[in-house]
């Protein structure tokens, strides 16, 4: 239910561009990478190991410094405000000069440093750096068959998300670069129309409902003073707030703070409003060139060898769209029997499907759904909050590791929430000057099961994302890249694999309803396995795919038709969940066997995420070398 951290603007630029120009593709490992290293012919000494280790990710360090040179939005994410006015280039010729600046890092590690010579994980280091470049080369191969606007990453409202969310203001001079990304948001919008149009003269055109929420939520971004007479938008009340702001602390004086606010409503006027108003008039002049039904994207010009090729992205797999689709439906059968189990308990007279229409349709039954109200949607909002503070006093007895960054449960801001849509994470800082937060659509809260709100608060909060992804970027002992590396497989897997783990913890999943919900969001990822390969390499139609949904779970309608279409929009994402979950569970699984009364689930757990994200091989390399490590003594 997590939105795939591929498409939000904290990556760096190269990730960022890629991403919109072939959504992230991850080639299959390198020979190093899929496999343990060749024993080396030449001994080294410890200290000669120490010390090669400890060259490399010093280099490592300069080099991660000369990547983010590359991206302004990645410096903001990082909580750093160098570059703080301006906007990454989102052109070829930017992911051009990246992939060159990439090669010459290759070659320069592999000229001076000696692979054997590093601890085992120093070259985890190195797989991962050059898996990142194999990555982003791959990825530019299908350049051409990316979506660049869509109702998921929906890269336009990014923007303003940014600007609201993330882009502090403390003094005048931040003020200014704040008015400066106004403009720069401009550029940046009409660099991305630039590459829509070169895909659509490719042949490549999102499905005909991607056009039309992205022209819906375009034009909810320049609605609303002062491009018009409406009420203030929000990036117009954003911007005045934080004048305000430095007004009221003596930052500025009056006159200072009309002139920040004219020129604000100048940039908004001039540069932002007429970018926005290009992207909606071209999204009104291409939707007429989409089928009135949608297809995979197997039916688009290179579409099977690009879907392939997004499995092998977000599995980090070799695993085939057939294996896939197999996996999904032998999970589906597993599930299915254990939710029959909860639904006998309950003592609910009826088959599954039955009990599923019981769950789905009695949208005004308080023990379903919370009511459709601002009272139900701060209901939700406060039980999410208490559900992640419960989990809380169990971390320790699971973690040695635990993080430092706070985590809060926000509403989704009205001018990208969607009805049914699903919930998303959005880290906070490396230094914890912002927290993680939790991201839930409530604006239809009949798509919003009570059944779901503890599954998906463990998801997306603790011991799920936040968790993850708050210890990545507080580790020192690894280099920095490794602490902002993105890996779906690695991460929506731990985030799946933790809602299995909550069962173990005291005090969770206790009402059946819960439970059910569990299961519920368990058979949803197996679903997803089915219909991602049944979309892109099975010619499923979107009503086929709906049906199936509905068929095995007690997903809302909303719900159904918002996920089929993500998938269908986002080519393989959907199926790392699933993959990665029981790729982590089969580590743990053979260590337990492994080790015997020596296994720590500390010590696993640790080890999962103590390292950062990285492939799913390199994941169970780490877990050897610690099952090795236990062993040794």
């Amino acid at each position: 239910m997590t939105h795939f951290a591929d498409l939000n603007l904290r990556r760096t630029t190269s990730h960022l561009i890629v991403t919109l120009l072939a959504s992230t593709a991850l080639m299959a490992c390198s020979p190093k990478s899929s496999e343990a290293p060749d024993v080396p012919t030449i001994s080294y000494t410890a200290d000669e190991i120490a010390e090669e280790s400890a060259r490399l990710n010093a280099w490592f360090e300069e080099k991660f410094e000369e990547e983010i040179a590359f991206s302004p939005l990645q410096q903001t994410f990082l909580g750093r405000k160098t570059n703080y006015g301006k906007i990454d280039e989102i052109t070829q010729e930017a992911v051009d000069e990246q992939l060159a600046w990439r090669k010459a890092t290759i070659e320069q590690m592999k000229a001076d440093f000696d692979y054997d010579k590093l601890t085992p994980d120093a070259k985890i280091s190195w797989d991962i750096w050059e898996y990142q470049y194999d990555d982003a080369v791959r990825a530019n191969a299908f350049s051409k068959n990316g979506y660049i606007f869509e109702q998921m990453g929906a890269v336009h409202t990014q923007f303003p998300t940014l600007m609201i969310a993330i882009q502090t203001v403390e003094n005048e001079a931040e003020m200014e670069a704040y008015i400066s990304r106004l403009s720069e948001t401009g550029r940046a919008i009409e660099q991305l129309l630039v590459l829509s149009k070169r895909n659509a003269e490719a042949g490549v055109r999102p499905p005909r409902f991607s056009f039309e929420s992205v022209i819906e939520s375009a034009q909810k971004i320049i609605t609303g003073a002062p491009f018009d007479d409406g009420p203030d938008s929000a990036i117009w009340g954003d911007a005045q707030r934080k004048i305000a702001g430095l007004l009221e602390a003596g930052d500025i004086d009056q006159a200072t703070a009309d002139n920040l606010t004219e020129a604000a409503r100048t940039a908004l006027i001039e540069d932002w409003q007429p970018a926005y108003e290009n992207l909606i008039a071209w999204q009104k002049e291409d939707i007429v060139n989409t089928p009135e039904l949608a297809t995979g994207v197997g039916a688009l010009p290179n579409g099977v060898a690009f879907y392939n090729e997004r499995l092998a992205s977000n599995t980090t797999t070799e695993l085939t769209a057939d294996e896939i689709h197999q996996i999904g439906l032998d999970e589906v059968v597993r599930l299915r029997e254990e939710m029959i189990e909860i639904k006998d308990q309950v003592g609910f007279e009826g088959d599954l499907q039955a009990f599923f229409s019981e769950l789905r349709d009695n949208k005004d039954d308080p023990r379903y759904y919370y009511p459709d109200t601002d009272e139900g949607r701060q209901a939700y909002i406060d039980d999410s909050t208490a559900a992640i503070d419960r989990i809380k006093a169990e971390l320790p007895n699971y973690f040695g590791i635990l993080p430092k960054a706070d985590l809060e449960v926000k509403r989704v801001e009205a001018f990208r929430e969607q009805p049914g849509a699903a919930q998303h994470y959005r880290p906070g800082t490396p230094d914890g000057s912002r927290s993680g937060t939790y991201y839930a659509h409530l604006s239809d809260m009949k798509s919003m099961p009570k059944r779901e709100l503890e599954v998906i608060a463990y998801h997306e909060g603790l011991p799920g994302h936040h968790m993850q992804i708050s210890i990545a970027q507080e580790l020192t002992a690894v280099p920095t890249f490794r602490t902002q590396a993105g890996f779906t497989a690695y991460s929506e897997g731990w985030g799946l694999y933790t809602e299995w783990l909550a069962t173990e913890f005291d005090g969770t999943y206790e009402d059946p309803y819960s439970e059910f919900g569990r299961l519920g969001s368990e058979i949803w990822r197996a679903i997803r396995l089915v219909v991602d390969t049944g979309l892109h390499s099975k010619g499923w139609t979107e009503y086929q795919a709906v049906e199936y949904f509905k068929e095995n779970s007690a997903i809302t309608d909303a719900q159904a038709r918002s996920e089929v279409r993500r998938y269908m929009t986002i080519p393989g994402q959907a199926t790392s969940y699933k993959i990665g979950m029981l790729k982590i569970q089969e580590l743990r699984r053979d260590a337990e066997a492994e080790l015997g009364d020596q296994f720590d689930i500390k010590g696993f757990h640790d080890t999962i995420l103590g390292g950062g994200a990285m492939p799913l091989s390199l994941l169970e390399r780490r877990v050897d070398n610690w099952v090795a490590a236990v062993k040794a003594g």
